[in-house]
């Protein structure tokens, strides 16, 4: 019945009562996601109803409304088929401004048009196989570019750069053609890198440094949805680059070559260097060796370097695990990148080790007790999802340079059986990389338990069939194969 009177209105009616009409159409539908298959037709047919009211020279906010019942019909891929045409796109583009024009975007009024009609689009190009073919012949990637250079720079338009972003996101995701154009035709990352930098208000003062204000007032919603758009946009953009597939900020992070992750630390400035040396003057002598680490104007230091990314990553990953569900999709990106950077770069191998796995001093408790971040991460190496019991093992294991007397000393052998069997390492050893060699980080706690923890230790048949120590065992295993090779 709905249906009916706003198609009766919008093929009759003046101007002003299509938008009462449709505005009283929208107000009841606006939760609407879900339609009866018996009023097809009619929505079909108020579909290109309203098509032909945007073609004509009505009021803004009749178009408005007319946008906003489009937007709630199109979320019916049933309804789209017939409609989704070059030509009701074209309408659709020209009211959101999707042209290769320089005009500036002047008209505040036009602006609630410009954002329904992007809303609109993205509907239409998610559920529309017809659309994003479309989408291809009508150019509209480089059409959303040129739109978002019109607007980068000005905040009150929120709303017209993240549902520009929005779109772009979909196209990205669903067309492999339009990430290489985005990359490298239309100049994606650099335009995308700085709709984030206007997002978070980045001032630049040197090529990897930028100016934090600690003190400045925290994203507005409208910010952080621009911002969580341009990520996703982002890796999109990205994710061929490297052949790397993950999500969200930190998966962004996953598609840069790990080589180049030592953007992510950054040496103090002379400034902040006088002030760690300040900040370590005023530790007692005992505490100084031990303090590798300090917090310097809210600012995580390690060995001279600032390493606040690091450790926003690293409370990153112990929420993810906190959360208790969804490892595989939101904690194994990050333990991932995590992990990669250790291995690529000392110094946030060495800080990482200095947070999760400090020197031992609780040897009384098995190493899957407790609250710290080691003791989170060694309870993973028993989950029952592989892929996230190998990531977790394979991080700890990195942080301990991939030596197996480092990594029992902090997990327990039971925890890290599955690692070292996959690897061949039972017996003990360490594993293929290379690593600086650091002085010996054993407490006097450990140092005086350490005698009486062999409780647990890999044993093995040997030739006679009497049980012994599996390093032994393997050893006389050799002996016997040797000697079977000597003879004829």
């Amino acid at each position: 019945m709905d249906e009916e009177r706003a198609l009766y209105i919008v093929r009759a009616g003046e101007a002003g009562a299509i938008e009462r009409v449709l505005r009283d159409y929208s107000d009841k539908h606006r939760a609407t996601f879900k339609f009866e298959s018996t009023d097809e037709d009619k929505r079909k047919k108020l579909c290109e109803g309203i098509f032909k009211v945007l073609v004509k020279d009505v009021p803004t906010t009749c178009q408005v409304s007319c946008l906003e019942v489009l937007r709630i019909l199109s979320r019916d891929k049933k309804v789209l088929v017939p409609v989704t045409t070059k030509e009701n796109m074209q309408i659709l583009m020209r009211l959101a401004k999707l042209t290769e024009s320089d005009d500036s975007l002047e008209k505040v009024s036009e602006f609630p048009v410009i954002v329904e009609s992007l809303k609109c689009l993205c509907n239409i190009v998610f559920n529309s196989q017809m659309a994003q073919q479309l989408s291809l012949e009508l150019n509209l990637a480089a059409k959303l570019c040129n739109l978002l250079r019109k607007c980068k720079d000005r905040k009150f338009i929120n709303d017209i750069k993240c549902f520009d972003l929005r779109l772009l996101f979909l196209l990205s995701l669903l067309h492999t053609d339009i990430r290489s154009q985005l990359r490298y035709e239309l100049q994606g990352l650099p335009l995308l890198t700085q709709i984030l930098e206007s997002a978070f208000s980045i001032k630049w003062t040197d090529e990897y440094e930028s100016a934090i204000d600690h003190n400045g007032p925290p994203l507005s919603p409208q910010e952080t949805d621009c911002a969580i758009e341009a990520l996703k946009a982002l890796f999109n953009v990205t994710v061929d680059s490297w052949k790397v597939h993950k999500e969200n900020a930190v998966n962004l992070l996953s598609n840069v070559p790990v080589s180049c992750l030592d953007v992510l630390i950054c040496p103090l400035t002379h400034e902040e260097t006088a002030q760690e040396a300040t900040t370590l003057d005023e530790l007692p002598s005992d505490e100084t060796a031990e303090k590798e680490t300090v917090l310097q104007n809210n600012t995580m230091v390690y060995n001279g370097m600032n390493m606040e990314a690091i450790h926003v990553l690293l409370n990153f990953m112990e929420k993810r695990i906190d959360k208790g569900s969804s490892y595989r999709e939101g904690l194994t990106p990050v333990l991932s990148l995590l992990t990669e950077c250790s291995r690529a770069h000392r110094n946030i191998r060495k800080f990482l080790k200095d947070q999760v796995l400090p020197p031992l001093r609780d040897v009384t408790n098995r190493p899957e007790v407790g609250s710290t971040v080691r003791n989170k991460l060694v309870r993973l190496m028993t989950h029952v999802d592989l892929g996230v019991k190998q990531i977790a093992a394979e991080f700890l294991f990195v942080l301990c340079k991939e030596r197996v007397d480092s990594l029992l000393k902090y997990t327990g052998y039971g925890n890290a059986a599955g690692l070292l069997a996959a690897r061949g390492l039972l017996a003990g050893g360490r594993g293929d990389n290379w690593y600086s060699e650091d002085e010996d980080t054993d407490t006097e706690e450990y140092k005086n338990a350490k005698p009486k923890e062999e409780l647990l230790k890999p044993m093995g048949l040997k030739p006679d069939g009497t049980i012994t120590p599996l390093e032994e065992a393997l050893n006389q295993y050799s002996v016997i194969e040797e000697t079977s090779s000597d003879t004829d």
